[in-house]
């Protein structure tokens, strides 16, 4: 008896939620033909020349005559970025929460943290390949150093926002550190560390490209550095348009993810 009314109650929230997001669909896809269409049209129209611009559909055809190069390249890329962004992302986190409970650790080390960013990412990509070889962790090493810093930051300052208030009533209702850290201080931590996490979606895809460049077989950077050995402009575009198509899927999981986890967000 009470299975049916409950059907029935869910089914007319649940068609909204399906219309809407149908038609946020439908307005991407309305985008992604208008931006094709202007780059093909303005090319044509404005007689661009190919070294500088090429027609989309060049660009397209490239892409089609040699399929499992770009297909290859994109899933080495992706496992290089998600590695990196998920061990980093895991790394910030664990060392923020560190750093909320330690004091001088923060002091001691958060200063070695800021100076490791100042080194220029192609440097620090060739000692690792140097230390690893053109392998996959190398890469994915690479993608980490560029991720974990922001969502430490991110997360530390996310944690320390908490009000003090309620860790007290948590207290005094007999809850431990563990409790208030996990029920507590990291809920509240999440919009901010998902700022920085959003951020590193796309760093990370920017170090496991330019790890690519140290030397390997596979991947999107590789595609790109031959293209521009080549001289290949039209090879050039079809690189970056993969890579632009990999980093705004990934940046879109995470903000999906996001809207997920932190779903009292658009209360706020």
């Amino acid at each position: 008896m009470s299975a049916a009314p409950a059907l029935a109650a869910s089914t007319p929230a649940a068609g909204p939620r399906a219309g809407l997001f149908a038609r946020r669909v439908a307005g991407r896809v309305a985008a992604l033909l208008a931006v094709a269409l202007a780059w093909e049209g303005l090319v044509l129209l404005l007689g661009i020349r190919p070294f500088y611009l090429p027609r989309l559909s060049s660009v397209l055809a490239a892409i089609a005559a040699s399929p499992g190069a770009y297909a290859a390249g994109f899933l080495r890329t992706l496992a290089e970025t998600l590695i990196g962004f998920v061990a980093g992302g895991a790394f910030g986190v664990a060392v923020a929460v560190a750093f909320l409970r330690l004091r001088a650790l923060r002091e001691m080390v958060f200063p070695l943290f800021v100076v490791s960013q100042t080194i220029p990412v192609i440097a620090f990509g060739a000692l690792v390949v140097l230390w690893f070889g053109n392998t996959l962790i190398a890469k994915a090493v690479i993608a980490f150093y560029l991720t974990f810093f922001p969502v430490t930051v991110n997360a530390l300052i996310g944690l320390e926002s908490v009000d003090p208030r309620q860790i007290a009533l948590m207290r005094s209702f007999g809850a431990s550190p563990r409790q208030i850290l996990l029920r507590l201080q990291l809920p509240s931590a999440l919009p901010q560390t998902f700022v920085a996490l959003r951020l590193a979606a796309s760093l990370s895809l920017v170090g496991a490209i330019v790890g690519e460049w140290f030397g390997d077989t596979t991947g999107l950077g590789v595609l790109l550095l031959q293209a521009m050995y080549n001289e290949n402009v039209v090879a050039i575009w079809a690189a970056l348009l993969v890579s632009a198509l990999l980093g705004t899927g990934f940046y879109s999981a995470v903000a999906l993810l996001e809207r997920r986890l932190v779903f009292w967000g658009a209360e706020q």
